[in-house]
């Protein structure tokens, strides 16, 4: 019975962990600091609830009843956190600006989040213990119930990724989760109404007596295993969002199958423990093993996938691609989770017999912990963007080869021989794999998914794994033209479609204004469409906020005659930050913000097209001021297409659609929007023109294609009031669904662009009062619009 609590248990506490970190990033952002402190505030919460309980709960508590108690707590805050933390979003303040004190704030507000619940999570595995004697056979259980609690958590992170937040929305899968926490408290407080406890009596001892030195080695070695499991967690879960696609299905897989090898490896590991001699020796050689499992992963991420005949865009629906990337995800990251997942009980039953059970496993819990911690921060925020993601790997295998060593150090009193082979085999493997460890290819990085399509069609110029995202920079075989990429994505090109976009993105709106001074940009790309800004005479600030370092500092250099070496423009301030983020917290309004983000079905990505986010840059914008958002027709689908308008148009009503094409077919397509119904006056616009200034503007559009205004205007593709029947029963995203993530993430391998713009082509009237202009253009207008 207890078993089956710990599986709902765990269910409950990955849902609530999605739901958090979903509802913290709007809040907090989601760089990879700010994430970082999600987790080790998650996590640290956790290590204290372990270590608290066994020193403020009475032994004589009934340990079923604390239990009870522990999850009804869980549930009771669970909901409170569903309206607490958007409540504190609103609160978010300005006053600390950006940098230390804004990173301040943001752990603050994580603290205050995730403490309280986290810790009474923590707990509730020591408060079990102490139904549990301390003695192998009872380590063995505490290792299943370990092991249960893993696979409730495989449960709640499917239901939550593929189900709840899919389908319904944050408070369904919170309102899921409390039902399933009272559900559990209540089993428990039963089941402890018709069971006597008798607490056994122990000792008090002090800390030297409790924790020997073969203790510390095992609690160091725990430690250790803690640090490479969550690290190696985070490098390859970065890796395999390239091969995959970085959607949330993408994640909440991976998230399920890493969870999985803990749950299988936990649960052999428990009924091994009955039966073998020395748990110890067990437990050093699931470290030693590591040691090849990491390696394992780093060559077949490197080297096979990249080079596996596998096309996902063949695949006619999302689901057929996830079953492949399920067995190639199983591939990676099995035989290492397996390994880590078996090391907990096996450290518990090494130290059967030598403390109070439920100090015994809050030290164990406590400092599996606390190496998680530090390695999932160490991994994210400094070895990967200071040695790349096969540095940190190395670094992982050495980890585990010193975890090893200290325990078949400490078997020497049992057989002085044994232990020094091993430990020759493990240092001479540990040397062999981390010296011969694959390389990060290029191409992974350029193109993902679809690397093996592109081999011996490009040349990598450059790859770099900055702290948020990989980044590199190709040139095409065929034509010579330069790509941005990011994450396995073209974000940016000087290829004829994507450089026109870029220059709509910016021209469309500094020509609908009539004097534009202040440019905020969101996303730094290519530095394009930032870029396209500069030669207006009138700018006097151009705002980027960008996510990754990388971009600007170094992948801008190959695009400096493209974008106007805009980096180095006195007139350009560069933000590092998650975008919404700044958004959110600056006091500063701008004439124009333009909005040029990665795909919407790129986890995270979504929040830059909810409805409270573009409320937010409605606030920002000064009297007269326009707004731009690009909205992808490729790889998306007909739904996420129609909620990203739905969204844009229930906030800005009067806003327009502007379409940039492949040869007359659907590519992606600018939104344009005013506070008012917008007036492009084309006398004004004539009489700007002529002005001499305007004309570095002039040869920038002339670049692209857009020889007149003509021919920039034909671009026109709607407004808002024609799409009303056609978006009737769009899903608007917002901050408390993300519904667009889910959406757009059933699009990622499809190229159904053609048919989503016909249909919204079939929506177009001709704008009334949009062109002020004499009857003769106005005519010449109607006749090319479209074509």
């Amino acid at each position: 019975m207890l078993l089956a609590l710990f599986v709902g248990s765990g269910a409950c506490a990955l849902i609530y962990e999605v739901v958090w970190f979903q509802l913290l990033e709007l809040v907090v952002g989601s760089t990879a600091i700010s994430v970082g402190v999600l987790l080790a505030t998650y996590m640290g919460g956790m290590c204290i609830g372990s270590l608290a309980l066994p020193k403020f709960v009475s032994r004589r508590r009934h340990p079923l009843r604390t239990y009870a108690m522990l999850e009804l707590g869980i549930g009771i805050i669970g909901l409170v956190e569903l309206f607490a933390i958007p409540l504190i979003g609103r609160m978010y303040t300005p006053v600390l600006g950006h940098g230390f004190g804004q990173m301040l704030l943001r752990g603050i507000v994580a603290a205050i989040c995730l403490l309280p619940p986290t810790v009474l999570m923590g707990a509730t595995l020591p408060a079990i213990a102490r139904w549990i004697e301390s003695s192998p056979r009872g380590m063995s259980w505490l290792g299943f119930f370990y092991g249960g609690n893993i696979v409730g958590a495989v449960i709640g992170s499917v239901s939550a990724g593929f189900w709840l937040l899919r389908v319904y929305d944050q408070s369904v899968a919170t309102y899921a989760a409390v039902a399933l926490n009272l559900v559990v408290a209540g089993l428990a407080y039963v089941l402890s109404l018709g069971t006597a406890y008798a607490p056994q009596e122990i000792e008090e001892e002090d800390d030297e007596a409790a924790a020997p030195g073969s203790t510390r080695i095992i609690l160091i070695a725990i430690g250790v295993s803690g640090a490479t499991a969550l690290g190696a967690e985070v490098v390859w879960t970065r890796l395999l969002a390239l091969t995959f696609g970085a959607s949330t299905y993408t994640f909440s897989m991976i998230l399920a199958v890493f969870l999985g090898g803990l749950g299988i490896g936990s649960s052999a590991a428990s009924w091994l423990s009955r039966m073998i001699a020395s748990p110890r020796r067990a437990f050093a050689w699931c470290q030693a093993l590591l040691v090849v499992a990491i390696a394992w992963a780093a060559m077949v991420i490197y080297l096979a996938l990249p080079n596996w005949p596998v096309n996902p865009a063949l695949a006619p629906s999302a689901w057929f691609a996830l079953q492949m990337d399920l067995v190639r995800c199983a591939l990676v990251v099995l035989p290492g989770a397996v390994l880590w997942g078996a090391s907990f009980p096996l450290a518990l039953a090494s130290l059967a017999g030598s403390d109070d059970s439920a100090r015994l496993v809050s030290r164990v819990y406590a400092s599996n912990t606390v190496g998680a911690i530090l390695g999932a921060l160490v991994c994210s925020v400094g070895l990967v963007p200071l040695m790349g993601t096969r540095g940190a790997q190395q670094v992982l295998i050495g980890l585990s080869a010193i975890g090893a060593c200290v325990l078949f150090a400490s078997l020497r009193r049992e057989r002085p021989t044994r232990p020094v082979g091993s430990l020759g085999m493990t240092i001479v493997a540990a040397v062999l794999l981390i010296v011969t460890l694959p390389h990060l290819p290029g191409v992974l990085v350029a193109h993902g998914r679809y690397a093996v399509t592109w081999l011996g069609r490009t040349e990598t110029l450059y790859v770099g794994e900055g702290m948020n995202s990989s980044v590199a920079v190709t040139k095409l075989l065929a034509n010579g033209a330069t790509q941005f990429h990011v994450s396995g994505k073209v974000e940016a090109s000087s290829l004829p479609q994507d450089m026109k976009l870029q220059r709509m993105l910016a021209h469309l709106p500094a020509l609908v204004h009539l004097d534009p001074k202040s440019v905020l940009v969101v996303g730094f790309g290519a530095g394009v469409t930032a870029g396209s800004f500069l030669p207006y005479p009138s700018l006097e600030r151009l705002v980027i906020c960008e996510i990754e370092p990388l971009i600007p500092q170094v992948v801008s250099r190959w695009f400096t005659k493209e974008n106007n070496d805009v980096a180095h423009d006195r007139r350009t301030q560069i933000v590092f930050d998650d975008a919404r983020s700044f958004v959110l917290t600056t006091d500063e309004k701008f004439d124009i913000i333009t909005s040029d983000p990665i795909n919407p079905w790129v986890k995270g990505a979504a929040s830059l097209y909810t409805r409270e986010y573009f409320e937010s840059v409605k606030a920002h914008l000064n009297p007269g001021g326009v707004v731009t958002q690009w909205v992808p027709l490729y790889e998306s689908t007909l739904e996420a297409v129609q909620s990203e308008l739905a969204t844009f148009f229930e906030v800005f009503p009067n806003g327009t659609i502007w379409a940039n094409t492949v040869n007359g077919a659907g590519y992606d397509l600018v939104l344009m929007a005013q506070n008012e119904p917008s007036r492009v006056d084309m006398r004004a616009l004539g009489r700007r023109f002529q002005d001499q200034r305007y004309q570095a503007v002039a040869s920038s559009l002339i670049e692209v294609g857009f020889d007149s205004p003509l021919a920039l205007f034909s671009t026109y593709a709607g407004q808002g009031r024609d799409m009303t029947l056609w978006l009737k029963d769009a899903a608007v995203n917002t901050d408390r669904n993300l519904r667009l993530q889910y959406l757009a993430g059933l699009g990622l391998n499809q190229n159904t662009e053609g048919a989503i713009y016909d249909q919204i082509s079939k929506q177009r009237r001709f704008p009334a009062g949009l062109f002020v202009a004499d009857t003769g253009w106005i005519e010449q207008l109607k006749g090319v619009i479209g074509r």
